[in-house]
């Protein structure tokens, strides 16, 4: 049987894994100071981050509309495929979920819709896992037992530059912002099932390296590592480096998606890692 794959923009799958495994990806959007912007088409990741501190209002997204899905279901379909897994992000933190799954009931059993629970390559891992088994030759049934069993050995962990782009954002409040800038605080967060977790503050960035090193130890065997960031790249390549596990198989180091970056703030590093 022929299986295709589907995700979108968030998962942010490096491109050349994309045509490597012939994966579609639905685009979200997002909204800059009014104008509506196609993630990875209109505006690069870089370009964005560089204007973000110059922005008249806080940056907005939006997930595609169920339309787009049914497009590319279409594709796939026509394409050869026999049945389609639909892999999205954390339906608790994204509508783009909902909007693949009204879009897949026209087609009754032959999406296979997956929740991922996850953001970026929290999302982009279960991907690449389920692109592997379907060159293998694996079943329907065996890829997705092995997703449901593969979304609990994901870990995502991340340290901000600092809490003003969720203020703005309206996560959290000027107050408790204000204050994790007087003291330069660093906040931590996990993302685990839907939710993000606050893993406390540090106060400088060396300290932040150091506490996501620690982290990051904690995982004795390790499958897949992404080292995140939002357009700091160096020291995302310098945390690697430094501080990561050696003989790691191809680790990607990837700039993540606006549609994440818009609450998270520029100069941000992090990591997801998958265990064995």
């Amino acid at each position: 049987m022929k299986i295709g794959l589907l995700t979108d923009s968030i998962a942010d799958i490096p491109a050349n894994l994309l045509n490597k495994y012939k994966i579609e990806v639905v685009p979200a959007i997002i909204v800059i100071d009014g104008k509506s912007y196609i993630d990875g088409v209109d505006i690069t990741r870089e370009e964005f981050y560089t204007r973000m501190p110059f922005f008249k209002s806080p940056a907005t997204t939006a997930a595609p509309s169920a339309g787009e899905f049914m497009t590319r279901y279409k594709k796939l379909f026509s394409a050869g495929a026999e049945k389609v897994f639909s892999i999205h992000a954390a339906s608790q933190l994204s509508g783009i979920y909902n909007a693949a799954r009204l879009a897949a009931e026209t087609f009754g059993d032959k999406i296979k819709l997956i929740d991922s629970g996850q953001l970026s390559l929290g999302i982009g891992f279960q991907v690449l896992e389920a692109a592997d088994f379907i060159a293998e030759g694996a079943s329907v049934e065996k890829i997705s037992k092995m997703l449901s069993a593969f979304q609990e050995h994901i870990k995502l962990r991340a340290t901000l530059n600092s809490l003003e782009y969720l203020r703005r954002s309206g996560r959290v409040s000027w107050t408790k912002a204000r204050v994790a800038e007087l003291l330069n605080l660093k906040p931590m967060i996990g993302l685990a099932y839907g939710k993000v977790e606050n893993l406390g503050s540090v106060r400088t960035t060396r300290l932040a390296n150091r506490r996501l090193k620690e982290m990051l130890e904690k995982v004795s065997s390790i499958k897949r590592l992404a080292i995140l960031h939002t357009n700091a790249e160096e020291r995302a390549h310098q945390f690697l480096a430094e501080f990561a596990p050696p003989k790691i198989i191809e680790p990607l180091v990837v700039n993540i998606t606006p549609v994440i970056g818009a609450h998270l703030g520029p100069n941000g590093i992090g990591f997801t890692v998958v265990k064995n």
